[in-house]
């Protein structure tokens, strides 16, 4: 059953999901806005595991004790990526209803419909709300890309069949690297996500020589860019996090790290 959405507003989004009767949408806590009341709300530790969003009973303690240790695991990993640990869950139970969800920055949503041929990757935080039939993961990224990028050693994961809403900073713009030669790079801030089959990585701005030292000193990107290769789907943002919150510390007289930016700058998320 297609998830019937709708993406309003300018400056800050919000989906506005219509739900058929028994059907489950779920979200990350903290992005839900409004619900009609023929729509039921639950809150979870577990992620969905089938394709109404209902954990099935497994038979006997052992089966009892796997789904226990299954929902830990899941929890932990959110634990460790900074994710919310639990999910809210919506089913519509007496005709069509309504739920609205948002993300928490300025910015646009989007909306990517999933075949279940290719999962999506998508910056911490970026997930607002999927159909039941859509898994979210965790993607930790190791060695130098998980240490620079600015994904901050993991991504989210969006797998299986169905509709998932992602929300990120400022305005979206759709590239393919393969209609750029192959490969681009770009501020490891700006990266919102990716299809599946797009290579993802972290590469020094030039070398240790004095052009190298002035882009990551006076450039303001710091050391570092991610790198994009493949022929497949990436979705860019205009506001990275950092920029923003940078511009809002000098708007309070509270910034600190001068006219160079880049190495000297003093934010430390």
């Amino acid at each position: 059953m297609t998830l019937q959405q709708e993406i309003v507003g300018n400056a800050m989004q919000m989906a506005v999901v219509s739900l058929q009767p028994g059907q489950t949408v779920y979200c990350e806590a903290g992005k839900f806005l409004f619900k009609t009341t023929n729509v039921t709300m639950e809150t979870r530790l577990s992620g969905p595991s089938n394709a109404d969003g209902q954990q099935q009973p497994q038979g006997g303690m052992g089966g009892m004790l796997r789904q226990a240790m299954g929902t830990a695991m899941q929890v932990g990993q959110r634990a460790l990526a900074g994710e919310s640990l639990a999910f809210q869950y919506f089913t519509s139970t007496r005709g069509e209803g309504t739920v609205g969800f948002a993300g928490v920055l300025p910015g646009e949503m989007r909306a990517l419909e999933l075949d279940g041929t290719r999962a999506w990757f998508a910056e911490k935080d970026a997930f607002v709300a999927a159909e039941s039939t859509v898994d979210f993961g965790i993607a930790f990224q190791g060695g130098k890309t998980g240490r620079s990028g600015g994904e901050g050693f993991v991504l989210e994961k969006f797998t299986g069949r169905g509709t998932v809403i992602i929300a990120g900073a400022g305005n979206f713009i759709d590239l393919d690297p393969a209609d750029f030669g192959g490969r681009i790079e770009v501020d490891t801030g700006c990266v919102v996500a990716f299809e599946e089959g797009i290579q993802y990585g972290v590469q020094r701005v030039g070398g240790l020589n004095r052009q190298g030292l002035m882009n990551a000193v006076f450039g303001g990107e710091g050391l570092s860019l991610a790198t994009l290769e493949g022929n497949g789907r990436v979705i860019l943002q205009s506001l990275t996090i950092e920029s923003l919150a940078n511009a809002l510390r000098k708007a309070q007289g509270g910034d600190k790290q001068g006219p160079t930016g880049g190495l000297f700058s003093t934010h430390a998320g």
